[in-house]
C-alpha cells in the first residue's frame, strides 16, 4: 500500500516568494511492520551484506544503565503484540501466567557487569536501495546505503556511534545469512522492528532556524494568524525521511557553523537521514498518511510508530553525510 501525506494547509511561498527559491524535497519512508528481505529496502531488515566481508563493531566504551539482548527485545514486543490483539473479558489480565512470567524476566535485565570486554558488532539499523529512495544522493557507481549503529545511549551522543556503508548492490555475490549480533543492548529503543517502506517524495521548506531572523519571525505569525505551525504544518516532514531540510532544532541551539562540519576534511556537511520515533506529533498531525486514517488502531506497535525506536525522550536523530566526500564518516546530532 502507497503511503499519501495531505496536501499542506496553505502554501508559505506564495505568501513568501523567497521561499519558492528554497525548496527542497526529500522522501519520507513511511516503515510499516513486514518481512522485508535483503533484497529490500527496510528498517530493521537484513542488509545485502558480502558473505566475504567483515562485519563492522564498536570498540568505544559505553554508560551501561541497563542491559537487554535484542532476542529478549523481540520476544517482549511479540508477547505484548498477541496479548492486545486477542479479545478477552472485562477486568481479565491482559497476559496468561506463562507470559508474565516471561515478560517479568525479560524486564528484569542483566547487570551491567555482564557487558563482555572488547569491541561490540554493530547492529543493522537500515538499508535503502536507489531505485525505491529518489533523495538517496548515491556517490558514483553505487545505489544502496545500509546503516548500522552501536545500540547504546553513546547513539545520541557520538557521531561514530552511526555507520554508514555504501555499495554497489550488483556486486554482492554471496550475501551473508547470519550476521554477528551484539551480545547485549542498552535499551530496547536502539532496536528497530522489522519494517518494509512506502516512500513518497514531499516539498519541504527550511526550518526556521535556516532563515533570515526577519524572515523567520513574519512566516511565524503569518502561520500563527491562520491557526498553523511552520514547523509542525509548513516546513519539514515529521519521522524517518532521506534527503530534505534538516529537522529544526529543539531542546538545543543549532551549532555553530564551525561545529557543523565534516570531522575528517572540516568540509560542509548536508542532511542525509532523519530517525524520529512518530510520523507525527501533536504539533505535526497534518503529515499524517491519508490511508492511516481508517485503519484500526493498533495499542501495542501503532501505525506512526512502527520501528520501536525512540531517540532520547522523543527527539530526532539527525544524520549528515560530508558534501564533497560520502565515504567520510557521517555527523549526527540529537536535535
Amino acid at each position: 500500500m502507497t503511503r499519501t501525506t495531505p496536501p499542506r494547509p496553505v502554501d508559505p511561498a506564495a505568501a513568501f516568494p523567497e521561499l519558492a527559491a528554497l525548496a527542497r524535497t526529500a522522501t519520507r519512508l513511511h516503515p510499516r511492520t513486514g518481512a522485508p528481505t535483503v533484497h529490500d529496502s527496510s528498517v530493521g531488515g537484513p542488509l545485502l551484506w558480502p558473505a566475504d566481508e567483515p562485519w563492522p563493531v564498536c570498540g568505544d566504551g559505553h554508560e551501561v544503565f541497563g542491559l537487554t539482548t535484542v532476542e529478549d527485545v523481540r520476544t517482549r514486543r511479540r508477547i505484548l503484540t498477541e496479548a492486545w490483539a486477542r479479545p478477552r473479558a472485562p477486568r481479565a489480565n491482559l497476559l496468561t501466567p506463562e507470559e508474565q512470567a516471561v515478560i517479568d524476566r525479560v524486564q528484569a535485565g542483566y547487570e551491567p557487569s555482564s557487558l563482555p570486554a572488547g569491541p561490540l558488532p554493530l547492529l543493522a539499523v537500515a538499508q535503502f536501495y536507489a531505485r525505491d529512495v529518489p533523495d538517496l544522493p548515491c556517490p558514483e557507481g553505487t545505489d544502496l546505503l545500509q546503516v548500522l549503529w552501536c545500540p547504546f545511549n553513546e547513539v545520541m551522543e557520538l557521531s561514530s556511534a552511526v555507520r554508514l556503508r555504501w555499495r554497489r548492490s550488483a556486486d554482492v555475490g554471496e550475501v551473508l545469512t547470519r550476521p554477528p549480533v551484539p551480545a547485549f543492548v542498552g535499551s530496547d529503543d536502539y532496536v528497530p522492528e522489522r519494517c518494509v517502506l512506502h516512500p513518497e517524495r514531499v516539498r519541504e521548506y527550511p526550518p526556521a532556524h535556516e532563515l533570515d531572523g526577519e524572515l523567520a519571525k513574519a512566516v511565524h505569525s503569518w502561520a500563527v494568524d491562520r491557526g498553523l505551525s511552520y514547523r509542525g504544518d509548513l516546513s519539514t516532514a515529521p519521522g524517518w525521511k532521506v534527503g530534505g531540510w534538516p529537522h529544526p532544532w529543539t531542546f538545543l541551539d543549532p551549532p555553530e557553523p564551525a561545529e557543523l562540519r565534516c570531522g575528517a576534511c572540516g568540509g560542509p556537511v548536508e542532511a542525509l537521514l532523519t530517525i524520529e520515533g512518530r510520523e507525527y506529533d501533536g504539533e505535526s498531525r497534518s503529515w499524517f498518511p491519508l490511508e492511516d486514517a481508517s485503519a484500526e488502531p493498533a495499542p501495542f506497535i501503532t501505525a506512526d510508530s512502527a520501528t520501536m525506536v525512540e531517540i532520547g525522550r522523543g527527539y530526532t536523530l539527525q544524520v549528515y553525510r560530508c558534501a564533497a566526500t560520502p565515504d567520510h564518516p557521517p555527523l549526527t546530532f540529537m536535535q
